[in-house]
Formats: structure tokens, sequence, C-alpha cells
């Protein structure tokens, strides 16, 4: 497997999604490869990596918790620094974290989260929404609905900055995963999702 996967659009790409795995599942899970190419079916040029100790537990298999902030944003910033032209840093959960955490200062032209961690579940207290009080770049969050790490309720109490987009996809998941009774299929909220991305990043891309 290589250290990078780039899914190519056909023809023009209107911009570059840098786009980083969440805290349990490597670059190419299913959730990534069906992300991947809806995106890159919108003209989105994706280009996915490995944060260190996935990297190392493709290579062992011994699973391990991800790396401090610290680690996880310096692989971020290296991989940013290699691409030319509009780049938008995006990420699943943990990943957009990072993303929406670095966008600004690596002079992306926005950040793009898919389930963004609010807080851990079940910890409605513990928010990571610090940075999201008041954003210097386009941002936005796509968010299922029955997400445990932030619900439409919990979420609109947060003091968010009111440039920062939400986006929510009726009766999904953290994984995006709806009920069965809701008569969506989890591929569709990921064309959903990634339908609302591109939109988001041409738009983003205007200014």
């Amino acid at each position: 497997m290589s250290a990078e996967l780039i899914d190519q659009p056909k023809g023009q790409a209107l911009a570059t999604l840098l786009l980083a795995h969440g805290a349990g599942a490597p670059m190419d899970s299913p959730f990534m490869n069906e992300l991947a190419a809806a995106l890159s079916a919108r003209q989105v040029r994706v280009v996915r990596f490995e944060f260190p100790y996935m990297a190392a537990r493709r290579e062992d298999g011994r699973k391990r918790p991800p790396n401090p902030m610290p680690v996880l944003e310096k692989s971020m910033r290296e991989l940013r620094a290699g691409l030319q032209g509009r780049v938008f840093l995006g990420g699943k959960s943990m990943g957009g974290r990072v993303a929406s955490q670095l966008a600004a200062e690596l002079g992306a032209s926005g950040f793009v989260c898919f389930g963004y961690p609010f807080h851990p579940p079940g910890k409605p207290e513990r928010t990571r929404i610090e940075h999201l009080q008041q954003i210097s770049c386009p941002g936005l969050i796509v968010q299922g609905t029955r997400d445990p790490f932030g619900k439409p309720d919990e979420v609109a109490t947060y003091p968010l900055d009111p440039a920062l987009q939400l986006h929510w996809l009726e009766s999904g998941e953290h994984d995006f995963r709806p009920l069965k009774s809701s008569g969506l299929t989890q591929q569709a909220l990921i064309e959903e999702a990634a339908a609302v991305a591109a939109g988001f990043m041409a738009a983003a891309s205007r200014r």
C-alpha cells in the first residue's frame, strides 16, 4: 500500500482535498473508499494518507492508540506542504479535528469535517470546540443527526462561529449509517455528504 492514495477526477479538478482518516480505521476503509470515490465523481481531487500510528499498524498488524496531537499535526503539515493549487484540508472524525485546527495556519482554502467529534460519546461536558468559536477560513461540518459525538440539540447550544457551515444528514450515525426504518442507506448519505462538500469547496474557491 502506498503512503498516499489519490483519487483523480476525470477532467479539471475544482480543488484538492487532503483527507485524513479517523482514529480507528485506515485511509482505505470502506467508508473512506466510498467517500473518496463520491468526491472525485464531483470533480474533487482527493489525497488520502495515514498518520504514523496507523501506518505502523499496517506494517505489523498491531493496533495502537492515535499519536499525540502535535504528531498528528506535524504529519498533516508535511503533506500539505507538498500540495499545489487550491487545497482544502479535511478528515473523518479525528482527522477532521486535525484539519480544522490547521487549515487557516497552512493557508488552505477551507476545511471539511465528516463526522466531527464535538465531544467523546457519553461525555458531553468535554467539548472540542474552542478553535471553532472563531474561524479565519471557510469551514464545513457534515454530521449525522444520531452521531454520539455531537447531536443537533447539543451542537445548537455551542457558541460556534456563525461562519462555520453545518449540514445534518438525517438519521446518520458517526459513520453516516442510518436507521433501517429511515428508508435511507449509508451510501446515499455518503453521496449527500460528498455533494454538499463539493458544493462548499466550489463556492469557497470563488471567493
